[in-house]
């Protein structure tokens, strides 16, 4: 099984995934699975593409991820890893389109506005 890299994006986070014929196992920025992510809640979460197209072969999954925060960079990890399953046997690609997984959620945080607090909120008006 030659190399396959895929691009997963959400938020500002963007994740690199490399998947590798080797052991079974999941490094993220040199660290462990675990490590990184330590809650069992979002760890279930990136590896929903794996289990939904029952993927069990011996690979190495290897992911880079930089920017956002911790529910950016799974929500990226995620998409990264459904892309990267897609390339490698598009087989995959009915089920995790069903399942929603090959979408880039593109929902962003607003730009903050000259003259306002926030995005769309205003200073306080004062009458007198």
């Amino acid at each position: 099984m030659k190399q396959v890299i895929a691009v997963g994006r959400r938020k500002t986070a963007i994740a690199r995934v490399y998947l590798r014929e080797g052991e079974d196992k999941i490094v993220i920025n040199h660290r462990a699975f675990e490590e990184y992510f330590p809650l069992a809640e979002q760890r279930a979460y990136i590896i929903e593409p794996l289990k939904v197209t029952k993927f069990d072969k011996n690979t190495y999954i290897y992911i880079n991820i930089i920017g956002g925060g911790i529910r950016g960079q799974a929500g990226a990890i995620r998409h990264g890893i459904a892309r990267a399953l897609e390339k490698k046997d598009e087989k995959y690609r009915k089920i995790l389109r069903e399942h929603k997984m090959l979408t880039r959620d593109s929902r962003m945080v607003e730009r903050k506005k000259y003259g306002r607090r926030g995005a769309r909120r205003k200073f306080q008006f004062s009458k007198r």
